[in-house]
């Protein structure tokens, strides 16, 4: 069984050549127009985060995730683990984070920003809004 899975997972299917080819060949202006759409977005929610109490972001490169350091955050909130602290906000906001820890990250979380801005700016406003009520454990 290894020898025949082996060899149907080691090398591009031939639809992912044709795929490929394609991508190559054709106008960028799709991929122009996601890149500016991506870009948008990270200029929308970087700055709103920094506004956060506690969030510390640097803005990214590249991809579509902000990895906000939450230490402080944490700690304003009285939580010493970054699992506790992203199930609190998902259970009492409605915001889904991922946790820093799983990309040697510790204290940080994941926060996508691949989605519509009115949901974006909604997700941080939920954020703040958490952040600056009081929190008792």
């Amino acid at each position: 069984m290894t020898k025949i899975a082996g060899q149907t997972t080691s090398n591009p299917s031939t639809v992912a050549q044709y795929a490929a080819i394609e991508a190559f060949n054709s106008d960028e202006t799709a991929v122009e127009k996601m890149r500016t759409a991506f870009e948008a977005r990270l200029n929308l929610i970087y700055p709103m985060i920094n506004q956060i109490p506690g969030f510390e972001a640097i803005k990214p490169n590249g991809a579509f995730y902000l990895f906000p350091k939450v230490e402080k955050a944490m700690a304003l909130k009285g939580y010493d683990n970054v699992t506790d602290f992203a199930t609190a906000i998902l259970e009492e906001t409605g915001v889904a984070l991922v946790t820093g820890e799983g990309f040697g990250l510790p204290v940080h979380v994941r926060l996508s920003y691949a989605t519509d801005l009115e949901s974006l700016t909604e997700a941080v406003k939920r954020l703040k809004n958490w952040m600056e009520v009081a929190h008792d454990r």
